[in-house]
């Protein structure tokens, strides 16, 4: 396990990622290459029904100083500079999206053996502010996550988490949505061996009364060949299986069912990633 409690983002992370990770109903086409001084650029398409999005990104790295950019289908072109360590555990990233002049974010990260703290702030008149704090350690922490809108005066985000990590399982409770919904996750290791892991989430509404339980799990066929699989409580299953036919080179297929109306046709997803 790492040391330190790490980010907020980092609560409940890996039930997320097994229970909704590379699972999609597009086809998806990503090229990745790498100039002679290392600039890495990145080519992709996606195909949502007749629509077609496409991006460029690029991403150079100098010393300690990483620069990325993409350039979508509307001609924006979205930056990222990061500097890491500047102090020991602190990373600077600054954001902005031309043409947009309002769109400018100064974030501040900061990591510790006891504590992971994460803030920001747009580079505005009437910026929203950010920030998100966890104590504990790599076994057991708990954090908040804040927006404030400094234009309106108001809240616009106020959550809170735990979470409890050991060798092989991961518990993570949080109250979401300004305290409106209840999120609790699960995720366990049955064998380090073939990547088997189980998990599970189940989101409350307090005000709805509503409950969303899903449930998943993976598992590897073989070292390139992983298998996933999740359905909920109003049934929706998906699966999906990956192949990494070449090195940091996969190809995906997953698919989605609605198990109270098969009548309905199937949503079938292609994704297909290419790096040299």
């Amino acid at each position: 396990m790492a040391k330190g409690p790490g980010l907020y983002t980092d609560i409940g992370k890996k039930v997320r990622d097994l229970l909704y990770k590379d699972y999609q109903s597009d086809k998806k086409f990503t090229l990745t290459t790498y100039t002679a001084n290392g600039i890495a650029i990145t080519s992709s398409g996606t195909k949502k029904g007749d629509l077609l999005l496409a991006d460029v990104s690029g991403q150079m790295r100098n010393k300690n100083v990483t620069t990325d950019f993409k350039v979508d289908t509307n001609f924006r072109v979205l930056s990222t500079i990061t500097v890491d360590e500047v102090t020991p555990g602190l990373k600077t990233i600054f954001n902005f999206v031309v043409p947009d002049q309002k769109s400018a974010k100064l974030e501040l990260q900061y990591q510790h053996d006891y504590a992971g703290i994460s803030t920001s702030i747009g580079l505005n008149a009437n910026p929203v502010v950010n920030f998100s704090g966890v104590v504990g350690s790599n076994i057991a922490a708990i954090g908040t996550d804040l927006s404030f809108d400094t234009a309106s005066g108001n809240f616009t985000k106020i959550n809170a988490g735990l979470n409890f990590t050991n060798s092989d399982l991961v518990a993570s409770l949080t109250l979401i949505n300004k305290a409106d919904s209840l999120n609790a996750s699960y995720f366990h290791t049955v064998s380090p061996l073939t990547s088997t892991a189980v998990g599970a989430e189940l989101v409350h509404s307090f005000s709805t009364n509503e409950n969303i339980l899903t449930i998943g799990t993976q598992h590897a066929l073989d070292p390139l060949t992983l298998v996933k699989a999740q359905v909920n409580n109003y049934g929706k299953a998906s699966a999906l299986i990956q192949h990494e036919w070449r090195p940091k080179s996969l190809f995906t297929i997953s698919g989605e069912v609605d198990t109270r109306a098969i009548e309905k046709s199937a949503k079938v997803g292609l994704a297909l990633a290419l790096k040299p």
